[in-house]
């Protein structure tokens, strides 16, 4: 079912030019949702129904969902999705609260001069949940947690209306907004969800400062072309895994693991890095039987079957550490021998999970984690969604006036090399103003 790579006996220079990846062409998105963010722009509510029932077939009767269905879709819970839900908020929220230990700084340079870095929350977020293939209510605790824990005052969140529930957005999705005090929910979609949080829409909903939350290539397009009018967390693409096994992998795991990756999107992918021949096809058999038994069989098999899934043959675990960190997974599994000790070489990942005890459906629900990951390679530089995306960082300077006459003479000759003679003038003028 999937294909296979052998990067035996070879030493590329960059395994990115060999390894898989889904096509995900953002800039040709662009073209297509840039006259929807106009209309929304120009249009406001106006476009933002024709949109709904262009894209999700039902106008909501209001944008914003009442308070009353917030409420109603928690009373409907089955006790235990409810359970389920509250032991999952409890332990994101205590893993962000640990995120936020950090606190500002206060560095004093000399007598007077001191420099601080304050950690100030973004005043107001709008974070996406999608509705599409999946309700993601899990998304819903993953945005709005570490938004919460960082000191957010004003939280919006969208999610597409739904046409099975009368234009309101997953009952579920509602339910976790409730239980988490969320009382500003959209049954809002899609790119016109991106653009009203961006621009704003009178009457409807106010603009944001940051938005955040993963969505399709139209939702990434929209935050490319919004970026800068407003914050965004990052441009995801679609979903991966790679597992980094060895010959002690139990195949039937890691074959779970793939499939469970797959049933995301068919643009998913699901990529094994191996140095065991007799696991690759254990693995390959494996994947067989349990896809059959999968509700989502369709999906998973144009995932395992796409280009962006494969299994890599190294070898030895040495490769296969340089091949893992290469691919920059948005989740990493290292089922091997001594995994602690193999996952901490490993540099590239959005999350990784170690041992065959902690695989990632562990970390999309209930494992404390942030499961809005950097994809697409962006792993090798970006980190995952966490309390510290939600602050800014900001410096204040307090030097009086003996600690800036200190300096003064450093500031007008840095001021004169760099030919920016007003720069070093306005320390000057205190200079000469100071009693002598």
């Amino acid at each position: 079912m999937l294909r296979t790579i052998d990067l035996r006996g070879t030493r590329p220079l960059d395994y990115r030019s060999v390894l898989p990846r889904a096509e995900f062409d953002v800039d040709a998105a662009v073209a297509q949702v840039r006259p929807i963010v106009q209309a929304v722009a120009e249009r406001g509510a106006e476009a933002l129904a024709e949109y709904s029932q262009r894209f999700d077939h039902v106008v909501p009767q209001h944008f914003r969902v009442p308070a009353t269905a917030l409420a109603d879709a928690e009373a409907g819970l089955a006790p235990e999705v409810r359970a389920a839900f509250l032991e999952a908020i409890a332990r994101r929220r205590k893993v962000a609260q640990a995120e936020a230990v950090a606190g500002p700084v206060h560095v004093e340079l000399a007598p007077g001069a001191v420099v601080e870095q304050l950690l100030v929350p973004v005043g107001r977020v709008g974070l996406y949940v999608p509705g599409g293939l999946a309700p993601l209510a899990s998304s819903v605790l993953m945005n709005v947690i570490p938004a919460q824990v960082a000191g957010v005052p004003s939280i919006a969140v969208a999610s597409p209306p739904q046409a099975d529930f009368g234009g309101l957005p997953h009952p579920n999705i509602l339910a976790v907004c409730h239980l988490l005090g969320v009382e500003e929910v959209y049954a809002v979609g899609g790119a016109q969800a991106i653009a009203m949080f961006a621009l704003g829409v009178p009457r409807v909903c106010d603009r944001v400062d940051l938005v955040t939350g993963p969505g399709n290539i139209y939702v990434v397009a929209a935050k490319r072309l919004l970026r800068g009018r407003v914050g965004i967390d990052s441009e995801a693409g679609p979903t991966e895994i790679a597992i980094l096994a060895d010959d002690t992998a139990v195949p039937r795991f890691v074959a779970a693991d793939l499939i469970s990756q797959a049933e995301h999107d068919p643009m998913a992918a699901s990529v094994l890095v191996t140095d065991s021949l007799a696991l690759a096809g254990a693995v390959q058999a494996e994947l067989g039987p349990q896809v059959d038994a999968t509700k989502h069989a369709e999906r998973i098999r144009t995932a395992l079957g796409g280009p962006q899934s494969a299994v890599v043959l190294v070898d030895d675990l040495d490769q296969g550490v340089a091949v893992v960190d290469a691919y920059a997974a948005e989740h990493l599994e290292v089922q091997t021998a001594d995994a602690r000790a193999v996952a901490a070489r490993v540099r590239n990942a959005g999350a990784v999970f170690v041992g065959s005890y902690s695989p990632v459906s562990l970390g999309d629900y209930s494992a404390g984690s942030t499961h809005v990951l950097p994809t697409a390679g962006c792993a090798c530089h970006s980190s995952g969604l966490n309390v510290h995306s939600f602050r800014k960082q900001v410096h204040v300077i307090d030097y009086s006036e003996a600690a800036l006459l200190e300096v003064a003479g450093v500031v007008e000759t840095f001021a004169a090399a760099e030919d920016l003679p007003a720069h070093g003038a306005a320390v000057t003028v205190r200079r000469q103003e100071a009693p002598r």
